[in-house]
């Protein structure tokens, strides 16, 4: 079996285990929600100059971005992590540690992927590797949540014709994503003129009719092309018990890895909005399914990423469907995969926690995925 790091790179991950950690408690705790990722995008791209990275630049998204070799037009590899966090807090978030485990929001997903891709780049510039094709290192933002993938897809938009394959380093080290769940959400307001519960009987009630409207989205027929999913996230509306509400509101989304399938479900909800003269839809989020790719490819570039993981993962790894910044490559008919390099938990909560004791193999997967195009 190909032990994909030689010893030299196998030393370096072993004698900077306690940098890493350093590093990610310094990145964990600054505060990173969507769309207000401009202090961690500054410190990475201080730390990255500080290891004498040349060119790194934070775009008008703050998407972090080192471009290595990237002239003559040449195909281009991308590797990214994203920097934001599923949290709005805009304050210092508290790490924890508690023996080998680590502690904070944010803190596996994405941190110590980020980490792990930052580390890697030291590796490359202090042994001064250069790839044989373009590779672009991006350390991402607003992937979490109504974000949509809006780093990525600004990657996408300037690079798209030279990108020949991507790798986001996002989420556990037993999972590897090859599919793309698209997904598209809206708020629906209904208005209506309200009144007095008593005096007023018969006016039209927002809340009544929204009820309505989630009975008719519910009976919708789902596609059968691929798994296809909806959910009523959020329903708000009214004032007091005995006053006709003249507002309400619903947050609704639908997801599958079909492109048709979403397509399929958006034609279906207009034709039920048509039945209510008095609402309003605003779109939140839309996140693109696979597209057109070539399936033999996509196979190989995922086991050979597997095989991979596998050589420093001893555990299972399962191959799955996700919604993650893969989406937008995937949707384009691009090679793509999304793979963690950690083991942890309660990503999302303010419990989430890694195992440090997962850096030494999540580290030494994410320099094997990365310096083969180096070699």
């Amino acid at each position: 079996m190909n032990n994909y790091l030689n010893m030299q790179e196998e030393q370096y991950v072993l004698s900077h285990l306690n940098e890493s950690i350093a590093l990610l408690k310094a990145i964990g705790q600054i505060p990173a929600p969507s769309y207000q990722e401009l202090d961690r995008a500054r410190f990475c791209k201080k730390w990255l100059e500080d290891q004498g990275a040349k060119g790194v630049y934070i775009d008008e998204v703050y998407n972090v971005i080192y471009p290595v070799n990237l002239q003559d037009n040449k195909e281009i590899v991308v590797f990214m992590a994203h920097s934001d966090i599923a949290f709005q807090e805009t304050e210092k978030i508290k790490i924890m540690q508690k023996g080998h485990y680590l502690y904070g929001a944010g803190i596996g997903d994405d941190t110590a992927n980020v980490v792990h891709l930052l580390m890697t780049i030291k590796y490359i510039i202090e042994h001064k590797l250069n790839p044989s094709l373009g590779v672009l290192f991006v350390i991402d933002a607003c992937e979490e949540g109504l974000g949509n993938s809006r780093g990525c897809q600004a990657i996408f938009q300037k690079y798209k014709k030279q990108i020949k394959a991507m790798i986001s380093f996002d989420g556990y080290l037993n999972e590897c994503t090859n599919c793309a769940v698209g997904s598209r959400r809206y708020e629906i307001k209904i208005t209506t003129e309200g009144g007095h519960s008593y005096a007023d009987f018969g006016h039209t009630n927002a809340i009544s009719q929204m009820a309505q409207l989630i009975c008719d989205l519910d009976h919708i027929e789902l596609p059968q092309e691929a798994k296809t999913t909806y959910n009523f996230g959020v329903i708000e509306g009214g004032t007091t018990i005995n006053t006709i509400a003249s507002a309400a509101s619903l947050l609704y989304e639908f997801r599958s890895s079909k492109q048709s399938c979403l397509e399929a479900m958006a034609e279906k909800m207009r034709h039920v909005l048509k039945k209510y003269p008095d609402i309003q839809i605003k779109t939140l989020g839309i996140r693109p399914g696979n597209g057109d790719i070539d399936k033999h490819q996509l196979d190989e570039f995922t086991r050979e990423n597997l095989d991979i993981i596998k050589h420093y993962y001893h555990n299972e790894v399962r191959i799955c469907a996700n919604s993650t910044d893969a989406n937008i490559p995937l949707s384009h008919g691009i090679l793509a995969n999304t793979i963690g390099t950690i083991i942890g938990g309660n990503a999302h909560t303010y419990q989430e926690w890694i195992d440090l004791d997962s850096i030494e193999p999540g580290l030494k997967t994410a320099m094997a995925l990365v310096l083969r195009y180096f070699r």
